[in-house]
């Protein structure tokens, strides 16, 4: 499903599931001890995509451990993004001279949980959500604005090194599978030293909501 969303250039890999055998490097498996047999299996899974992803680029597998803020470091001259949630597990790489910044998110389709909303959006980005529902209910936009903003985030950390919370950004969705979002850089950015404006796709199907955030280099 995610490769859907993604340009050129960027390789991707995907679960639905955990049946498939992974076997941790000992770095891994030390970070899973004494964790529950779920979240073992989800970790594995996903760092099995992570690796298959990888090896489309011509790269070997390596341990993927978690670095400043919980973010995958990656292998030098390489950006990617890992996510997973009930039924899906997703890892998409790519070359950092041809790839900047990343990001990927998903998340079962349907409302976020009460009281969240007014949390993460804006006055304005709920008034766009509401008018989007009026055209297509289909579509669990509540869900797709929050699978933006967090794959988001994700491009943004390991590009700035930055903090950003929901409410730091502002999301546009477009009901043709795209969204741009607007990042007003926290305290600590240079007035110009980061390009405010991130464009990336969005896909709901199966149950799923998926989105993508990929800046090109230079």
């Amino acid at each position: 499903m995610i490769e859907v969303l993604l340009p050129a250039g960027v390789s991707s890999s995907e679960a639905f599931d955990d049946e498939a055998p992974v076997v941790l490097f000992e770095a891994e498996a030390v970070l899973m001890e004494g964790r529950r047999a779920r979240r073992r299996r989800q970790f594995a899974t996903v760092r099995g995509c992570a690796r298959a992803a990888l090896a489309e680029l011509g790269r070997p597998p390596v341990a993927l451990l978690p670095g400043r803020g919980g973010a995958p470091q990656w292998p030098a001259g390489v950006v990617g993004s890992l996510t997973h949630c009930d039924g899906y597990r997703g890892a998409v790489v790519a070359e950092a001279g041809a790839v900047a910044a990343l990001g990927i998110d998903a998340e079962p389709a349907g409302p976020l949980p009460r009281g969240v909303l007014g949390l993460i959006t804006s006055e304005a980005e709920r008034a766009e959500l509401a008018a989007l529902a009026a055209v297509d209910a289909s579509v669990p936009w509540e869900r797709v604005l929050f699978s933006a903003k967090e794959a988001l985030y994700k491009a943004w950390y390991p590009a700035t090194g930055l903090w950003l919370g929901f409410r730091d950004a502002t999301v546009s969705l477009s009901a043709a599978g795209t969204f741009t979002a607007t990042v007003c850089p926290p305290a600590g950015v240079p007035a110009g030293g980061v390009d405010p404006v991130y464009g990336g796709r969005w896909l709901a199907g199966s149950g799923l909501v998926l989105t993508a955030v990929v800046r090109g280099a230079g």
